[in-house]
């Protein structure tokens, strides 16, 4: 049987995250965003190569990091440059699951001016991620006219 060229489940993008300590964070992410392990491989010393992780429906990659082929956490070169944007039903609730697991909070909750109720988070390696809750259906002018309201104050 001939392979498919994209896997389903994999038609968008699909973050690969790289972890200062791959079990925590699978562990971190089970408990703070209830992400389902779909599996792991180990390295010959135990460290994680690779994992996939299902979340909000959809799929995310991670591994320990590995220096020598400068796979580095943002823990470690000392941030990041990126956020993962997750649609959750309520992001009120999902917010507080996730602080009480331990997730730093780098956004609270706000009502957005693009319509989404959203939050913006740190896990334990330092990776960002943006959980919102879609409140209302605004257009692109109606956005830009809220942008520069807001860029007023």
């Amino acid at each position: 049987m001939k392979a498919k060229p994209i896997p389903q489940g994999y038609e968008g993008a699909t973050p690969y995250l790289v972890c200062k300590d791959a079990k925590a964070t699978i562990e971190f992410y089970k408990k703070a965003f209830g992400a389902i392990l779909e599996y792991q491989l180990h390295m010959p010393d135990g460290k994680i190569g690779h994992a996939e992780m299902e979340i909000g429906g959809g799929t995310i990659m991670l591994a320990d990091e590995f220096p020598d082929w400068k796979c580095l956490s943002p823990a470690t070169i000392g941030g990041s440059g990126s956020s993962t944007l997750i649609y959750v039903e309520d992001v009120d609730a999902f917010f507080q699951k996730a602080v009480a697991a331990g997730a730093k909070v780098l956004q609270p909750l706000e009502d957005a001016f693009y319509g989404d109720r959203t939050c913006k988070l740190e896990d334990p390696s330092g990776h960002a991620w943006t959980f919102s809750t879609r409140v209302e259906d605004v257009s692109p002018e109606e956005m830009q006219r809220r942008l520069n309201e807001r860029c007023k104050q």
